[in-house]
């Protein structure tokens, strides 16, 4: 579904993604792990057009997004969830919900499965987003990001500075998305013991290249703890 071939990008003289190759399986959970500062966050706002790329190709479903804008990305089905989540704190979280649907035009409403899948923001869909807890903001931004109908769904470390039980709640979401309703989905995760859980497929990053990738069955004795941990 996703096909990244030799991307590259730089800031200033510092050569941050080094000729990056990947697939993201269609109708799968692929976790991309590695150090902070090995340029993960970097590849993902490549992906969305948020950062432009110095060379490579991106390909989405066979079509080449190196020169769509980050609309046109969403349009075509890829959605993004930000590290640090990004949410608006002043506006409610049924507002900040429906502004996720803007690619589609003016939303009829939030559909039940928003709130099926996180049943805090129903509870909360009228207080503002600034209000809600690390873990609902979290959650909110997920649903935020599904609010655009996306075939693929990339999330930049939604465990981070999250309790545990929001984190368990946020991995049975997204097993729920992709193993019942088909999505795609791409994990940016340092948190391993969660990505290992949850990976049908993994890629791991080490100083902006990739340096291993499998099924995600096969972690632990293909030795990807100690590859993140070294």
């Amino acid at each position: 579904m996703l096909q990244v071939s030799g991307l590259n990008q730089y800031y200033g003289g510092s050569h941050i993604l080094r000729d990056v190759s990947f697939e993201v399986p269609e109708g799968r959970l692929t976790t991309l792990l590695g150090r902070n500062g090995v340029g993960k966050s970097t590849l993902l706002k490549c992906l969305m057009g948020v950062v432009p790329t110095r060379s490579g190709t991106v390909r989405w479903n066979g079509r080449t997004l190196d020169k769509a804008p980050p609309y046109e990305r969403v349009a075509a089905g890829l959605a993004y969830v930000p590290q640090g989540r990004e949410i608006f704190p002043r506006l409610t979280v049924e507002e900040n919900l429906l502004i996720g649907a803007a690619s589609r035009g003016k939303p009829a409403g939030v559909p039940d499965r928003i709130y099926q899948l996180f049943p805090v923001l129903r509870t909360m869909r009228q207080r503002r987003g600034g209000d809600l807890s690390g873990g609902q903001q979290q959650q909110l931004a997920i649903g935020r990001a599904l609010m655009s109908e996306p075939k693929l769904l990339i999330l930049d470390e939604p465990t981070e500075g999250i309790q545990p039980s929001i984190i368990q709640d946020i991995g049975r979401a997204l097993r729920l998305l992709v193993d019942e309703f088909g999505m795609t989905v791409l994990l940016v995760e340092q948190y391993y013991e969660f990505a290992r859980h949850l990976a049908d497929h993994y890629v791991v990053m080490s100083r902006g290249e990739v340096v291993a990738s499998g099924e995600g069955g096969r972690m632990e004795e293909e030795g990807v703890r100690e590859l993140i941990a070294v």
